[in-house]
């Protein structure tokens, strides 16, 4: 299941991505990467204004990011009966507080 991707209405990253502005796409791709490298069940399903990562085919989400104007929104979801946690991350921000969030989510999501 090497890193499937599935995208909603045929949209690939690479269509996504040309809507990103130029200030967040190196962030974006940075996150993408960090989500892909977690494990060979990560899905990614490119949707209409945010790429949302999933653990299996069974859609269980641990992230949901989607781009603003200078910045990315972060949902984390670590279980269903938890609360998602939002996170806004510019382009000064340090990602390792969010990639240990992502991990956490990434390990508990079932």
């Amino acid at each position: 299941m090497d890193n499937m991707v599935f995208s909603g209405h045929n949209r690939t990253y690479d269509d996504f991505k040309k809507q990103l502005t130029p200030t967040i796409k190196p962030l974006f791709d940075s996150l993408r990467d960090y989500c892909f490298s977690l494990g060979k069940n990560v899905i990614e399903d490119v949707r209409m204004h945010r790429i949302v990562f999933c653990k299996s085919i069974t859609f269980r989400f641990f992230a949901d990011i989607e781009p603003q104007q200078d910045s990315i929104l972060i949902k984390i979801r670590r279980d269903r009966k938890e609360p998602q946690k939002e996170v806004q991350v510019g382009t000064s921000h340090d990602l390792s507080e969010i990639k240990n969030l992502l991990l956490d989510a990434y390990n508990t999501i079932r």
